[in-house]
């Protein structure tokens, strides 16, 4: 039975980690995460008891990557948001805020 518990476990963090590897392959390719369906959302398993010891140190390298990866994806969020903003007052003229003159002597 043990073995089949450690096996779970194995099962459940091959498949968070593939979740994982998928956003930052995403990240790291602008056309593809244009391209790529939403994943499905990964489901804890129920059932499974504690994490064995002997996978605690892959379960923290997923859980690193996880957070890195959530960090990147706010951080350009948050730069797509300026880029909108921007974009936004170009186009209404707001960013320019200054009278412009036509020289009628020519």
């Amino acid at each position: 039975m043990s073995g089949d518990w450690r096996d779970a476990w194995s099962a459940a963090l091959d498949e968070l980690e593939m979740d994982v590897a998928t956003v930052e392959a995403m990240l790291a390719d602008e056309r593809r995460h244009a391209e790529t369906p939403p994943a499905d959302l990964w489901k804890p398993p129920t059932e499974l008891g504690a994490l064995p010891l002997e996978l605690k140190p892959r379960a923290d390298e997923i859980l690193t990557r996880q957070l890195k990866a959530a960090e990147e994806i706010a951080r350009r969020m948050t730069a797509t948001r300026q880029q909108m903003t921007m974009t936004t007052r170009i186009e209404t003229g707001e960013a320019v805020k200054r009278p412009v003159y036509v020289d009628r002597a020519m």
